[in-house]
């Protein structure tokens, strides 16, 4: 097996030498030299114009190679899971013109939300941003953004807007009625929008979920869930919105 800082070179290079792509970028712990010795590799690869997933299939390494949208369609438009070297990889999918797009949008203090798979609340079209904000560059030349000061002041509101809806519906229409799962999947979906709101207002970049709650010191939030029970969803639903700052913080952002 080879040396991690050999392994990163060769695959790097192996990637930035696919037709169409302009840079190659390292992210997640590996990045921010958080990461365990069996954590994920994650590159990101930066196209302009065509790019062909099959280029990458060609290349022969084991694993699952998505076409262009398979992952949502939105700003995460696709990658790669990949054995390369006995190691998990994942490789990511970024169109240079997209990113741009949103460089701009989030400049004048605009995002979207799109679906993700595997995300509670789903993710902010600035998310591609944040990725270059943290990751690496091996490969080419990547815009480092700062946090745009009207994306702080816009974005709080846009999420804790979709908690509050969130946490309204399912006070009306889950938890009266004994719907545990629904109401604790609101709670949570609601937890992780606060959190997005809370970070925004700080200005700090977030690339998943997975610390997300503990980032914005809404970890609490697991106490809630953890004491539901059929009888008392209302009053953890009004805990939950409370806990999240949902009403106070909706006006102050």
């Amino acid at each position: 097996m080879l040396e991690d800082a050999e392994f990163q070179v060769q695959v790097a290079d192996r990637l930035a030498g696919l037709p169409g792509v302009r840079a190659v970028s390292l992210g997640g712990s590996r990045a921010q030299g958080t990461h365990r010795d069996d954590s994920d590799w994650d590159f990101a690869i930066y196209y302009r114009g065509r790019f062909e997933p099959q280029d990458l299939r060609d290349v022969g390494w084991a694993g699952e190679v998505s076409e262009l949208g398979a992952w949502g369609g939105g700003v995460f438009n696709g990658g790669a899971w990949l054995r390369i070297d006995d190691r998990p990889v994942d490789v990511h999918y970024r169109d240079l013109d997209v990113v741009e797009h949103v460089l701009d949008e989030a400049r004048a203090g605009r995002f979207e939300w799109q679906p993700l798979m595997f995300h509670l609340a789903g993710i902010p079209s600035y998310l591609v941003l944040a990725e270059l904000a943290i990751n690496r560059v091996l490969h080419g030349e990547l815009p480092r953004p700062e946090y745009p000061q009207a994306l702080r002041e816009a974005a709080p509101a846009v999420w804790w807007q979709q908690a509050s809806l969130v946490l309204t519906y399912a006070r009306a229409n889950h938890a009266p009625h004994g719907r545990l799962a629904e109401t604790a999947g609101a709670i949570a979906q609601a937890a992780c929008q606060s959190a997005h709101a809370v970070l925004a207002a700080r200005g700090e970049w977030v690339t998943n979920e997975k610390r997300l709650l503990a980032k914005a010191g809404l970890r609490a939030v697991d106490e809630v869930i953890a004491g539901l029970s059929p009888d008392s969803l209302v009053a953890a639903v009004d805990e939950a919105r409370a806990l999240c700052g949902i009403g106070g913080r909706e006006r102050l952002a």
